[in-house]
């Protein structure tokens, strides 16, 4: 932010003095604009891509999933192409032929990663600079929050979205895009947040790639524009599930995933999530919080 510079002509009688004043501070002004800084004190261009506003891409032909569409969600394990669902989302590093597969059988691919921390089993896990690298994920200890603020994250994330393009993937689940509400070891701000989060929906867009918001769901009114569907965990459970309806008033899709074992272990509380599900039109399943494909309930499949 540029901060103005008063310029007091009335204590300033000399004309010359000035005129030179004034000289000064309109050479200075672009020079104030056209950096900022990260969280290392390093000087960052004013084009930096996790500075601005953008607006959302448009105009484009990639896939958007209407509400109510049915998913399978596996991270992990071999995937299980046999389940009658018309589109999967599955980890990044699967190879293209698991993607190619899918497609065979006319299904859409969303490719998972994260985008708001680093993974240390990812294959470009020694790119990351240490000092964008925070606090652990609360219960995932292979994983460390990200500080979004660097275009070093962004430049490895847009990395990833090249590889998913020629991987195949349909679109991308970019998750953990939510550090500013978390502990991060970072002092992120939900402005740095949306900036961010705009910038990774812009740059899939651009690559004709779908991109859902996952979870994040204070900042949901701000960014339905700019992703074409949610993926969340356990609204029915905590009774968030309201905050997503700026996406299916949207006609964007929202796809939930519930852990609870009571869903799983009771034919009546699972009934009773079902009914909530189907009225809200959220396309809902009960799936193990490893998501590795070890059992698969929901409503209507």
């Amino acid at each position: 932010m540029v901060e103005k510079i008063e310029i007091q002509s009335m204590e300033l009688t000399n004309g010359p003095i000035r005129f030179i004043l004034r000289w000064l501070y309109f050479l200075m002004i672009p020079l104030m604009a056209c950096s900022t800084s990260d969280n290392s004190g390093n000087a960052l261009p004013s084009n930096s891509p996790v500075t601005g506003t953008p607006d959302p891409v448009t105009n484009r032909d990639w896939f958007m999933p209407a509400v109510g569409t049915t998913w399978q969600w596996q991270l992990t394990g071999e995937i299980n192409t046999q389940y009658d669902a018309s589109m999967y989302d599955i980890d990044l590093d699967n190879a293209p032929s698991a993607i190619a597969a899918l497609h065979t059988q006319g299904k859409k691919v969303i490719c998972y990663f994260s985008a708001g921390s680093y993974e240390d089993f990812r294959d470009d896990a020694s790119q990351f600079p240490k000092s964008v690298l925070g606090k652990t994920l609360d219960g995932y200890p292979d994983e460390r929050w990200l500080d979004i603020r660097s275009p070093a994250v962004l430049s490895l994330m847009l990395a990833r979205m090249d590889q998913a393009v020629v991987k195949g993937c349909d679109g991308i689940e970019p998750d953990n895009v939510a550090g500013y509400v978390n502990n991060s070891g970072f002092d992120l701000t939900a402005v740095d947040q949306l900036r961010y989060n705009e910038n990774i929906a812009n740059a899939a867009h651009e690559r004709n790639l779908a991109v859902a918001l996952k979870n994040d769901l204070d900042q949901v009114a701000a960014l339905v524009t700019y992703f074409d569907f949610a993926v969340n965990e356990q609204c029915h459970e905590y009774n968030e599930c309201d905050a997503l309806q700026p996406f299916l008033d949207a006609g964007k899709a929202v796809f939930n995933a519930e852990y609870d074992g009571v869903y799983a272990n009771d034919v009546g509380a699972r009934n009773a999530l079902c009914q909530a599900a189907t009225s809200q039109h959220l396309s809902t399943l009960i799936l193990p919080v490893g998501l590795d494909d070890s059992f698969r309930l929901g409503c209507g499949i």
